[in-house]
């Protein structure tokens, strides 16, 4: 398998930088893993908001799971496992808190300006947030397999594109990667979930092991590692015959009724959608506030700390350094959805607590 496009294509930055022994990809991964949106997925919700079970994972090992399954799938079909290495470990650096509810829930505040796509906002960490406004600057080959990560629908075969785009301009899922390791990476995103949103479900107590179908653990395993297992191997099998990533037709059919599974018996449950109506009215009510605060004080950044709220005073300390980019793009909304896609679930909390209960008098 070899990608469609130049080496020098892949490799490019958006500022030239000298070559290091690290090598370029290798390279991105530590820029990555030492940014604090990469520090800050540890305390994010993937699909089970539960901040007190530390057996649950979070946004941080889901990640970490990408990275494994993105490895082992290059090195069965000789592809560079740099490469997706990096890819994975950026892909959700962008994910709202609360993970799934949080990004519709933004994504409906953000109407107004383009709307929130976790993928195309984890372009935007890497490129204008991180590193107090500098960015990352990472690998075109990076920042494309971060922003094409997702993709509109469940696919059986991907396939990269061979025709080069303006990265900053994808605003919607349509977007293939240009590479075969980007591709590796939106189908192990989808690997990495299905079984392990099982086991949490479990230990959730929101279902049992005899609720899952006879099929779905005959075929493809009754435990993460099992499914895992099967699915990999099934990828590496498949895709070896062909010039896509895919999988094989029976292994396809299982994997949608499993996905079918968890979204009726799992996401879909009446406990995650009661956590997720109080959710929604948390971020609703924090972004509102920050709205206010943006529109009184703007850039004034000595008036916002006379706030009474702390939920303001970090506000302004993120906004100081990322003055630059504010001015280029005067847009509140963007600005507060920036903000608050960053925030970690407890920070969210927190903010919230801070709005809604009074303030003790000092000296009083």
């Amino acid at each position: 398998m070899k990608n469609p496009l130049p080496d020098s294509v892949y490799h490019s930055r958006l500022k030239p930088r000298k070559p290091d022994l690290r090598g370029d990809y290798f390279r991105d991964q530590t820029a990555i893993i030492h940014a604090t949106p990469f520090r800050r997925l540890k305390h994010k919700t993937q699909v089970f908001f539960s901040p007190q079970n530390d057996h649950i994972c979070t946004r941080i090992e889901h990640v970490l799971h990408v990275s494994t399954i993105a490895t082992t799938l290059c090195k069965g079909l000789e592809l560079d496992v740099e490469l997706a290495q990096a890819i994975a470990l950026g892909h959700d650096l962008g994910h709202a808190p609360f993970g799934h509810i949080g990004e519709k829930i933004l994504n409906e505040l953000a109407a107004d300006s383009g709307g929130f796509i976790h993928e195309v906002h984890s372009l935007r960490v890497v490129d204008k947030i991180a590193r107090d406004g500098r960015g990352l600057n990472l690998t075109y080959a990076v920042r494309d397999g971060i922003v094409s990560h997702c993709g509109e629908s469940f696919q059986q075969s991907i396939s990269p594109s061979a025709k080069e785009k303006d990265l900053e301009a994808v605003s919607t899922r349509q977007s293939a990667p240009l590479t075969y390791e980007g591709c590796v990476v939106r189908m192990a995103d989808r690997i990495a979930y299905l079984g392990r949103d099982i086991e949490d479900a479990i230990t959730a107590g929101l279902i049992t092991g005899r609720d899952v179908p006879r099929e779905i653990k005959r075929n493809l395993g009754s435990t993460n590692g099992e499914i895992i297992d099967t699915l990999v191997m099934d990828v590496v099998r498949a895709s070896r015959k062909s010039d896509a990533i895919q999988l094989s037709d029976a292994r396809y059919d299982l994997m949608c009724r499993l996905k079918e599974f968890n979204y009726q018996n799992i996401y879909n449950h009446p406990r995650i959608l009661v956590s997720d109506h109080t959710i929604s009215r948390l971020l609703r009510n924090l972004f509102s506030h920050l709205i206010e605060s943006y529109q009184k004080w703007g850039l004034d950044f000595h008036a916002c700390r006379q706030s009474p709220f702390k939920v303001d005073h970090y506000f302004s300390q993120y906004l100081k350094p990322r003055r630059r980019l504010l001015e280029s793009e005067p847009d509140s909304q963007r600005c507060v959805i920036d903000f608050v896609a960053g925030m970690t679930d407890s920070f969210a909390l927190e903010s919230a607590h801070d709005l809604l209960f009074p303030h003790p008098l000092d000296g009083i």
